[in-house]
């Protein structure tokens, strides 16, 4: 019996099907990330004597980025007491900051000047201390700042929401409201005084 001959395209198209086979198989064969073995949340495992498949961190680990070494600039503390100075330089941006800070989280309640008469207080909530108190203008940075961090009577904490370098740029920003508001002509440098009597007259 003579075999029948196959034509070109008959074959070509037999290799082209069974490349197309090998590479499905191959497809379907590989091992992703999410295929590897591995534990769900939660699960048990009998390894470990507590059961727990998650294993508690060691004693004293700190994430990468989280280390807060700085008394001074993470709580407001030198030598054990509050701090009398910023950990930061003072500077224009810092102020801007401080501001934009200070006008987002603080000014609902102690208003934009400082004085306790924020909106929120307006509509009925316990009235704010005002900014601009003797005990807070003579009070240190530090003590600010563990305000801030702790809350304080019926204020709450911030540290959630402020991190440690915004908080001592809100400090800044108060500090200028209170001099803003207890500021002489003695403080207003000398090139500055003839605008300010023009604007006056």
């Amino acid at each position: 019996m003579t075999p029948t001959p196959v034509s070109g395209n008959s074959t070509r198209s037999r290799m082209l099907w069974g490349a197309v086979c090998l590479a499905a198989f191959g497809l379907g064969c590989r091992q992703d990330m999410h295929d590897q073995p591995r534990f769900e949340p939660f699960q048990k495992n009998a390894f470990f004597a507590d059961g727990r498949s998650a294993r508690p961190l060691v004693e004293g680990t700190v994430a990468r980025g989280e280390l807060r070494e700085d008394d001074h600039l993470y709580r407001g503390m030198v030598l054990g007491a509050p701090a009398e100075t910023l950990p930061v330089p003072v500077t224009r941006d810092l102020l801007h900051r401080g501001r934009e800070r200070y006008d987002i989280y603080c000014s609902p309640c102690h208003d934009r000047v400082g004085t306790g008469k924020g909106m929120v207080v307006q509509r009925g909530l316990r009235r704010a201390a005002s900014l601009h108190e003797q005990r807070l203008r003579d009070a240190p940075p530090g003590y600010l700042f563990d305000v801030i961090t702790n809350g304080f009577g019926a204020m709450a904490s911030y540290a959630a929401q402020v991190p440690a370098e915004d908080r001592w740029a809100i400090i800044a920003y108060v500090r200028a409201l209170q001099l803003s508001q207890h500021a002489s002509l003695g403080d207003v440098p000398d090139d500055e005084r003839e605008a300010l009597g023009e604007a006056g007259s």
